[in-house]
């Protein structure tokens, strides 16, 4: 008779109290499963398809439901959470590995409930917390959409999540705690366009996903005030405050233009984002583009948590100031004013200052680099760093960044680095 660690005792009982809980508030831990498709629904129109690719586009789907260097659609890409690993579905019409036997209502079911085929329910990195929003039209355009696709026969790999958390008791309790099934409802008090925006943003872009931050069972909410994402490799800044992206104070032409070419005088996109720029928001229409620009603009101005700020270690800035002008003066200019047309300014760079040093360290690491898009035809990007600066030196030269030219931001130590590396 082997000896359980204290932690497996405890997940043992973590999950035997789920399972009571289970039992006693009626939680559902499967549904019934849907029967497969017999013959296949009828083609769709070009207008349904136009539409479903939009949406497609403005949820950025490709991006997490492909491999890379795989087939569009087809699954495949891993998901890094705390909770263990997931692997994206494919989504291509396949009937034994995509969506090929699949009806429009097991479709419905999976966007607007979060419940699969055969009844198990679905993880919440599949983001129908949001895509519960969208209309049955829209989801049935969507459905139209990716049946469209080529068919890739694709074996999937298995989740590999840490117990309890890949289990369906798990889930329902996470259910009962962070998910409500609803639709979008227009506010009559709001413009046409001003609703549009809020059904693009909360929906089918599901952008609060990863610009909200998460509570301890992994939920998100709508509140769109930044937070790290849930591989902790990048902070999605607040959507509140326009001292980290909020655009209340930009021209609606300027965000249009940021989501569409990834880039504007003074800010650019870069990590995740300029993913979501250049797989969805530079294909969307300028109308579609407009009314996410309106909805955004229209937030509620909420300043993000900054903590004191103490300036760094003399020694650890010193340090910095060598790297810096080794590495990156070159670009940045030793004022940190960057290069017109070129390389962005340090100095004043809200993507600098956030309180969370973690994009900064990672653009040290892994490069900067904007999405190549019709109105950015041209990228300038920044190589990366990681196999040529220690610990120790990335922590230096973002202190040294963060606290020159009039920038006030907390100190970055090697700990930091290490955690994002």
């Amino acid at each position: 008779m082997t000896r359980r660690t204290p932690v497996r005792v405890a997940a043992g009982v973590w999950l035997a109290a789920l399972l009571l809980l289970a039992g006693l508030v009626g939680m559902e831990l499967s549904a019934p499963p849907l029967p497969a498709l017999g013959a296949g629904p009828a083609a769709a129109d070009a207008d349904t398809l136009a539409r479903g690719a939009a949406l497609a586009r403005a949820g950025n789907c490709l991006a997490c439901h492909t491999a890379r260097g795989g087939e569009p659609y087809a699954g495949g890409r891993t998901i890094r959470t705390p909770f263990g690993t997931l692997v994206a579905g494919n989504l291509t019409p396949d009937a034994a590995t995509g969506l090929g036997a699949w009806s429009p209502e097991a479709f419905r079911r999976a966007l607007h409930e979060g419940i699969s085929r055969d009844g198990r329910l679905l993880y919440p990195a599949f983001p129908y917390e949001h895509t519960t929003r969208l209309q049955d039209a829209d989801v049935d355009a969507l459905y139209a959409y990716l049946r469209s696709q080529p068919a890739v026969h694709r074996v999937n790999d298995a989740h590999a999540l840490h117990f309890p958390y890949n289990t369906q008791a798990a889930l329902a309790l996470w259910r009962l705690l962070n998910f409500e099934p609803g639709r979008h409802a227009d506010d009559p008090a709001r413009s046409a366009e001003w609703n549009r925006g809020a059904y693009l943003v909360q929906g089918a872009g599901h952008c609060a996903a990863c610009h909200s931050p998460r509570n301890a069972w992994g939920g998100s909410g709508l509140a769109l005030s930044g937070g790290l994402m849930p591989d902790g490799r990048w902070y999605a800044p607040s959507l509140l405050d326009p001292a980290e992206a909020g655009v209340q104070d930009w021209t609606p032409d300027r965000v249009l233009a940021l989501l569409r070419d990834g880039r504007v005088e003074g800010a650019t996109t870069m990590g995740p984002m300029a993913e979501v720029v250049f797989h969805g928001s530079s294909h969307l229409a300028d109308a579609d583009l407009r009314a996410v620009a309106t909805y955004l603009r229209g937030l509620p101005v909420q300043a993000a948590r900054q903590p004191d700020f103490e300036p760094a270690e003399p020694a650890l800035l010193r340090l910095g100031a060598q790297v810096y002008e080794q590495h990156c003066v070159d670009c940045h200019g030793p004022q940190g004013q960057g290069a017109e047309e070129a390389y962005l300014p340090l100095a004043a760079n809200r993507a600098v200052l956030t309180a969370s040093p973690v994009n900064a360290i990672q653009a040290i690491l892994s490069g900067g680099f904007s999405p190549a898009t019709a109105g950015n035809p041209q990228p300038y990007g920044m190589p990366p760093f990681r196999t040529l600066l220690s610990d120790t030196e990335v922590a230096a030269v973002a202190s040294f960044i963060r606290q020159s030219w009039g920038n006030r931001a907390a100190a970055v130590s090697p700990l930091d680095v290490q955690q994002v590396r």
